[in-house]
Parts: C-alpha cells; structure tokens; sequence
C-alpha cells in the first residue's frame, strides 16, 4: 500500500511507521527536520499544517492517510474535504479525552464532553478535547464514509513519559536534578491508563486498509487501570535503582498545583476523571492480551531514557513556583540564557506568584 503519514514522528507515529515499513507498505512521512529516507519510508520535509505543502502532497493519490497533526478547527474545516478526496482511507487521530466522566468502562458510545457539558465557559473554547470532538463531527458531516476515527488515551514511549498532566520535563527532569517532584494532591486517587505507544501503533496497523473499519470510530487503550499514585510509585522505584535514593513527592492542593501548572479544563474535565476503557471493538482487530503491561512497561521506557535524557525547553517559570513551594533552589549554571536566568529568579524569589 502507498501511505501518508502526516506528523509520524511522535510517541505513536514512529512505531507506525516501522511497522508499515516492516509490511512491505511504502510510507511517505512529513517531517519539519531533515531526516534520511531509508527503505520503504520516503521523509518528506515541511509544515504538514501548510496548506500549500499539503496541496503539494496530496496531488498523488493514497491507499491510505494517517494523521497526527493538531489543526484548529478552522484549519481542519478548510482541509477535510481535500483528504478525503486523496485517500481511500482517512485515518483522523481523535482523543479518548472527548469522553465525559463516565462511572463504568467507557466504550466508543459513551457520551462526549462536547454533546454534555453545561459548562460554558469551557464550551466557549477549542479546547484539545472540545476540538477534536468537533472535528469528529466535521468528518461525520463531510458526506464521506471513507475515515477512520482513532482515539488513543494516554501514551508513553521511550522519549514522552507523562505523570497526570505533567511531561517529563515537569516532573522527571526536577526528580534527576535532586529536587521534588510536585504533584496534586486530588488528582492521586483517580484512576487511569496508559498505553504503550508501539501498541497503539499495532491498533492502527490493523485497521488501516480494513474495509469494515471505515466510517467508525476506536479507542485504543489498555483496560488495566491504575491510580495516579500507583503511577507515581512505579516511576519512583525505578528511579531510586537508578539514582541510589527514592525521589521526594509533595502534593499540592488543586489552586496551588494549577499556578504552577495552568491547564485547568484537562485537569478538571480529564484528569480528575477516573478513566476507564471497554476496548472490546478495537479486540476485533488487535489481540489485547499480548499489549504491553502498564508496570512493565512504564518501568522499561523510563529505563531506556535514563540511559541517555534528552530533554526539551524547560519553563522556568514554573519551576521557580515549584522551588518556591518545596523551599528548593535551581543552580543558575544549569539555566541556560540570561532571560531564562532572569525570569526564574524573578519568580522564585520576588513574585508572590
């Protein structure tokens, strides 16, 4: 098959592309980097959200087309008709965070925040889980029946290792600095799961080219659920193998965690959900047994980046909150840039907040 993929080089979209490669499939990937082309996977370099770049790619013809980008929904209105045109099948990559709060094991029927809100300061935005969920409804609406709907919840890999609504750069790079890793305190209690990115990607592979999956939606993820303290604990064990000492852990009530960390909707209409997942209609396709188990995996992604963290720009705003709160300092060599310098002294030391 001939597949574009367009964003593939994420926690996800890596994994996919090797295991189209890996079929014998011939990808073309969009990439903002220059990356080498190898066999079988053809990188195309440019901004997938151009309209012009994308014009450009989508003069061929496709069996199929994966997409990773996040458009606004303007973006994405302009786009639709143009994907569905070039494709035999479209692959939108959705949320499993369009689900409302749900008391029993959310299935690809359950209700959506977007359709059951009464929040309207929250429906007054495009926030992540209102925007895809609209977008959802823009393919539903298109008159096409050749898409896909994915919604994957949370993924880890080898370079995202996520903690509630803090990336590693929130809380693994404070942890190997020595310093405290500040979390919330309402959010311990409530139950997730997390899904390997490689068994995301699998899910993917085995819909893509599958006449009966087109014009229905899946989530993929794991039914194993956990509390965000078990997390916690999982990532902090193997850390103390690594460091020779366990790292410290304070938790902040909501109002304090949310001025360190203002991502308020995703807390409130997500996180501080219990997130649980019937993944009986993407079984059809992908034997749930053989995914990878939360505790094992969490343990060896976080182990495969301990051998060498790399990690991107760290916001040293907040870290100044977090130090002002646990009463820790930041060396200032470790802070590179004047403003960076500047902006984390202002913050630890003179603002109130």
């Amino acid at each position: 098959m001939k597949i574009l993929v367009l964003g593939g080089t994420g926690a996800m979209g890596v994994h996919l592309v090797k295991l189209l490669a890996d079929r014998g499939d011939q990808v073309s990937v969009t990439t903002r980097q220059p990356r080498q082309s190898i066999e079988n996977v053809n990188y195309r370099q440019g901004n997938a959200r151009d309209i012009d770049f994308l014009k450009e790619l989508l003069q061929e013809q496709w069996d199929a087309i994966v997409d990773f980008m996040v458009y606004t929904t303007p973006e994405f209105t302009e786009r639709v008709n143009l994907l569905l045109a070039s494709t035999t099948q479209y692959v939108y990559l959705s949320s499993a965070r369009v689900y409302a709060n749900s008391e029993t094991p959310i299935t690809e029927e359950s209700q959506r925040l977007l359709d059951v809100s009464k929040d309207n300061d929250y429906l007054a935005t495009d926030e992540y889980a209102l925007l895809k969920a609209r977008q959802e409804n823009i393919l539903r609406d298109s008159g096409h029946t050749n898409w896909t709907i994915i919604r994957p919840y949370i993924t880890y890999s080898e370079n995202r290792l996520q903690l509630g609504v803090l990336e590693k750069e929130e809380w693994l790079y404070r942890a190997l600095k020595g310093r405290t890793i500040v979390f919330s305190d309402d959010m311990t209690s409530k139950f997730t799961t997390l899904t390997y990115g490689f068994d995301v990607a699998k899910g993917i592979l085995a819909i893509i080219g599958n006449a009966k999956a087109q014009g229905e939606a899946f989530h993929i993820a794991i039914e194993d659920s956990f509390q965000w303290k078990e997390i916690i604990e999982i990532y902090t064990a193997e850390l103390e193998q690594h460091l020779g000492f366990k790292p410290k852990v304070v938790l902040q009530k909501l109002d304090d965690f949310l001025i360190c960390k203002p991502s308020r909707f995703q807390v409130l209409y997500d996180r501080l959900f219990n997130r649980r997942f019937d993944s009986s209609k993407i079984a059809e396709y992908l034997e749930m047994e053989n995914l990878t188990k939360t505790e094992h995996g969490l343990s060896s992604c976080l182990n495969k980046f301990l051998k060498d963290p790399q990690f991107n720009g760290i916001n040293w705003r907040t870290e100044a909150l977090k130090d002002k709160f646990t009463g820790e300092h930041a060396s200032l060599t470790e802070i590179k840039g004047i403003k960076n310098k500047l902006r984390y002294l202002a913050y630890r030391y003179l603002n109130k907040k």
